[in-house]
């Protein structure tokens, strides 16, 4: 099974991570997760107390799931995921806020987020960056631009109209679905175009 980071930063968009976490723990993947500072607080705001701090958005998971998700503080340098010689298959930052988007983009690895993205850079992994920020300024596109000459995929979360969404919950899991194709994950969780 695969072993993937997931990264969370403090823009807005955080349910697709506890979406992302959910659905590649069922698959039977395993989750190396960060939340940033600034994630927290925007966790707290969109997601309520129940998730507020790192350790209870992974005790919002079934025992079993959790048992696929370690958890690691944002400034632990130490921990394995910081390291080149660490295997891991994929990285993804989901949701990227700009602020994270542009220190990637230079290199600034001033916390294990930052530091686990680099490393998928400069390891040529798959790393994947969901930005959540509308409408993007010039600065914004020429990160994202800059970032997908070095071998990222910039996933905006934006749905797709045509699958008829009934739900906001339809859209996500749409955008789940998408996510897992990039980060290499075989899931047919939605249909896909031209299927019934």
């Amino acid at each position: 099974m695969a072993r993937i980071v997931v990264g969370v930063s403090g823009a807005s968009g955080t349910i697709l991570a506890h979406r992302l976490i959910q659905a590649l723990s069922t698959l039977g993947h395993n989750v190396e997760l960060i939340i940033s500072r600034d994630a927290s607080l925007t966790i707290l705001k969109e997601m309520g107390e129940e998730f507020a701090s790192p350790q209870k958005f992974v005790k919002s998971f079934s025992e079993e799931l959790r048992a696929r998700i370690r958890l690691h503080h944002a400034d632990d340098f130490s921990a394995p995921i910081a390291s080149g010689s660490y295997r891991f298959d994929a990285c993804v930052i989901v949701p990227c806020s700009m602020a994270t988007l542009a220190a990637i983009s230079t290199g600034l690895a001033d916390n294990l987020l930052r530091r686990a993205a680099d490393v998928a850079l400069k390891e040529k992994r798959r790393l994947v960056l969901v930005p959540r920020e509308a409408p993007f300024n010039e600065i914004h596109l020429e990160n994202m631009l800059k970032l997908s000459r070095m071998g990222a995929v910039v996933f905006p979360p934006i749905p797709a109209w045509y699958m008829l969404p009934q739900s906001l919950e339809e859209m996500e899991q749409f955008m789940i679905s998408r996510l897992l194709d990039q980060l290499g994950i075989v899931a047919d969780i939605m249909p896909r175009w031209g299927e019934s």
